[in-house]
């Protein structure tokens, strides 16, 4: 009993000390935090051979294969572009930016 009694006392004289340690004033110094900022992201929509891309100006569009192949890039250059894609019917990825998408073109 005494032994149980001994370590309640331990805990909450910890706690105290702990909660007392808190309540200290102490300096603190911030060397400049830099804000992160989100842009939007880019809208790919596709509409059978033709990609278009809105809000993707100075990014690229990389078509890649289902084997992990680049087949093609193009650099979007304006806020909306469409690019017409010159490919063989299958399946294939386009990435711009984070955006990632999977299309078919038949």
């Amino acid at each position: 009993m005494r032994r149980k009694f001994t370590l309640i006392a331990a805990c909450i004289a910890l706690t105290f000390l702990a909660s007392n340690a808190s309540a200290t004033p102490f300096m603190v110094s911030e060397m400049g935090i830099a804000e992160q900022i989100e842009e939007p992201a880019p809208a790919l929509s596709v509409d059978g051979n033709i990609v278009s891309v809105q809000g993707a100006s100075g990014k690229t569009l990389e078509v890649v294969s289902l084997t992990g192949k680049t087949v093609a890039t193009y650099k979007i250059e304006g806020p909306a572009q469409r690019v017409e894609l010159n490919l063989p019917k299958g399946c294939y990825i386009l990435k711009v930016g984070k955006v990632v998408r999977k299309v078919t073109v038949r």
